[in-house]
């Protein structure tokens, strides 16, 4: 079952020992306008074709726009196999009010 986590949980684990990897699902021209600098961009309507450039192995923090479409994502990833998947709460718009507030908003 996809768990969540809370952006300010993110941010902690980004900046410990063992940082969680950070997948963001949502659209090109989302990211062109703000993006967590340490992830891997992979939107979600490519995931499934995707997904072997992700591992299995590694923790993994699933983040869009608000929280829907990585949970989504997450699910999917489940499907196939990964068992450490985290939504990340809020999605970049809670991020950017509580991690990252010089940080472009957008609706």
């Amino acid at each position: 079952m996809v768990r969540d986590i809370s952006c300010r949980e993110l941010a902690a684990s980004l900046s410990g020992d063992q940082p969680l990897d950070v997948l963001d699902v949502r659209e090109d021209w989302e990211v062109e306008i703000c993006m967590i600098d340490r992830a891997r961009h992979i939107p979600l309507s490519e995931l499934q074709v995707r997904v072997g450039e992700l591992s299995p192995e590694k923790p993994l923090a699933v983040i869009c726009h608000h929280g829907v479409r990585s949970r989504h994502a997450g699910m999917l990833l489940e499907e196939c196999g990964f068992k450490d998947v985290f939504n990340v709460s809020g999605g970049i718009d809670i991020w950017a009010l509580e991690v990252e507030p010089d940080m472009t908003r957008y609706d």
